[in-house]
């Protein structure tokens, strides 16, 4: 039996985006995909708030990532790190060869675009890497003032991961002067793993245009060529495609303004429930993400035995906290096509197990 899932990803597919991925094959060089391909661009383009391509990866977001670095990263790239996630940033590009610092902020600590002025201002880098919504700890770093900061530096290529924040907070990728947007499927965007979309401005074309060893798997010149003629440089996951349109036509219909209040409405539920029940978020309430809630285990709770009460009787999932923040912290999703009344239940739900367990 499958569990209706409240972690931060992936989250809890709805039965009309199943069906839709179950549409017959098509071949991926033929006229079928490209008009396919081509009939998703504009919706991707109004969520990221962009004009340039929004390219398909079948992979995981840390093969776009990995990739990014390839693609831009000349003379060093400065990797910011508040998370598990984002903290891995500076191993891969360690990893892939490219000169790297860092700064390294506490976890459930937004970036700081002070700390990252004073650093880019240093003239080493030619490349900055970070995390919009860091879903280990729930924080979401303050974009818009980090780019005004990165901007200041127009050698500097950013590289922005939006995996927990693309389509559930507005993101304003050209105004903020974003040039590599970075995102996968499975989580506000309620897909099943498995593909990985970017938006790449013309500058870090140009950029990749001067390096060697980009790689072909996500070469940035590869995907540009490809999406030209309407296609993928390798062969795509047709089916998770096929319900990324679904997606996006649903995204369409509630309209972009009122589904970021509806993901602020149900995570300003759940905040709610946890302040009722004497827990407190991670990071600082200004700093927390809108597709999740990350609480502090103040009251020291079982979590594992929370949750698999929560599995057996409620038949649904949250998160017990994630790498050193296990058992310290949990987290509860209410990204993708979370409602009222799903939320309304999982609260209920909530309530009922955490007071058996005296919380």
């Amino acid at each position: 039996m499958s569990h209706r899932l409240y972690i931060p990803g992936p989250i809890t597919v709805s039965e009309d985006t199943f069906a839709a991925m179950n549409k017959g094959m098509i071949g991926h060089r033929s006229k079928d995909f490209v008009a396919l391909y081509q009939s998703l661009q504009a919706g991707l383009q109004a969520i990221a708030g962009t004009s340039d391509p929004v390219y398909l990866s079948t992979s995981s977001s840390w093969g776009i990532m990995e990739g990014a670095l390839r693609n831009v990263v000349a003379k060093k790239v400065l990797c910011c790190m508040n998370g598990a996630f984002s903290d891995k940033w500076f191993d891969v590009a360690n990893r892939v060869g490219k000169p790297a610092g860092f700064l390294k902020f506490d976890w459930g600590k937004p970036v700081d675009p002070d700390a990252v002025r004073a650093e880019l201002a240093t003239g080493q880098y030619d490349a900055i890497a970070y995390i919009h919504s860091e879903t280990s700890t729930g924080t979401l770093s303050p974009l818009a003032e980090i780019q005004a900061v990165v901007r200041e530096h127009p050698e500097v290529i950013s590289i922005v991961d939006t995996v927990s924040s693309f389509s559930a907070v507005p993101i304003n990728k050209d105004a903020n002067g974003v040039d590599v947007l970075i995102t996968g499927s499975q989580k506000a965007l309620a897909l099943p793993p498995g593909l990985s979309l970017l938006g790449v401005s013309e500058r870090a074309r140009q950029r990749a245009a001067t390096l060697e060893g980009r790689g072909y798997y996500f070469d940035f010149l590869e995907f540009q060529a490809n999406h030209e003629k309407g296609m993928t440089p390798s062969t795509p996951a047709i089916a998770l495609i096929n319900g990324l349109k679904h997606q996006l036509e649903k995204i369409s219909s509630e309209g972009l303004e009122n589904r970021y209040a509806r993901h602020r409405r149900l995570n300003d539920k759940v905040r709610a429930w946890g302040k009722s029940r004497g827990f407190t978020l991670f990071p600082d309430e200004r700093y927390g993400t809108r597709g999740l809630n990350c609480f502090s285990n103040t009251k020291g709770v079982d979590l594992e035995a929370i949750n698999k009460t929560l599995k057996s009787r409620f038949n649904l999932v949250i998160d017990g906290g994630y790498g050193k923040l296990k058992g310290k912290t949990f987290r509860v999703s209410n990204m993708g096509d979370e409602t009222d009344a799903t939320i309304d239940a999982l609260i209920t739900a909530l309530d009922t197990v955490f007071g058996e367990f005296g919380a």
